[in-house]
């Protein structure tokens, strides 16, 4: 699944997820402040690779730049809010 949110700065940016867990921790529509973004996306991004993990014996490499991606976007920001613009299966 591909989330794509927008930046505090207005960029927008397309994050891979190998589960559709993020529908449980994101919601198209909503902001959240950066620190509530990344540990959102921590979570349903670790429990993503997880899965995949579990099914394949090796966790996901894609769902880790992702969540490396996000965490280094969000260090640029002291404040602001991410919103959420789509989740696409």
């Amino acid at each position: 699944m591909i989330f794509e949110v927008r930046w505090p700065d207005g960029s927008a940016r397309p994050y891979y997820s190998p589960s559709l867990v993020v529908e449980e921790y994101l919601t198209v529509g909503e902001s959240y402040p950066v620190a509530d973004f990344v540990s959102r996306s921590r979570e349903a991004l670790g429990i993503a690779s997880e899965r995949v993990r579990e099914k394949y014996g090796i966790a996901c490499s894609r769902a880790a730049a992702s969540l490396a991606a996000i965490e280094l976007t969000a260090a640029t920001f002291a404040d602001g809010t991410v919103r959420v613009e789509r989740l696409s299966r």
